[in-house]
């Protein structure tokens, strides 16, 4: 892995799960959050709604709504809240906003 946004402290060896984001292979630890696993990576998830500044998450604790990605299905996940799983497709934004509709 990378040395991303977060430094990992265990040093347990879990599984490796493989996901996407925005189109992105990504690879991330069995048992993480979603956000822990993209921030690891260095990857930011996603741009402010008020000034277009790269997103990181904000409380880490699912209070604010800073880490809000989309699954393949359309729902809104609170990326700090949801352990990430093998084969997983996210997005940073809606679908109807990345097609230009919304």
């Amino acid at each position: 892995m990378t040395n991303g946004l977060f430094q990992r402290i265990d040093s347990d060896h879990r599984d490796t799960v493989h996901f996407t984001f925005d189109g992105a292979h990504v690879d991330g630890l069995a048992e993480d959050t979603i956000l822990a696993a993209l921030l690891r990576q260095g990857t930011r998830i996603g741009n402010s709604e008020f000034d277009n500044a790269p997103r990181a998450g904000f409380c880490l604790m699912g209070s604010c709504q800073e880490c809000i990605l989309w699954d393949e299905g359309g729902r809104r996940l609170r990326a700090c809240m949801v352990d990430i799983r093998d084969g997983m497709t996210l997005r940073s934004t809606p679908y109807a906003e990345r097609a230009g509709n919304g």
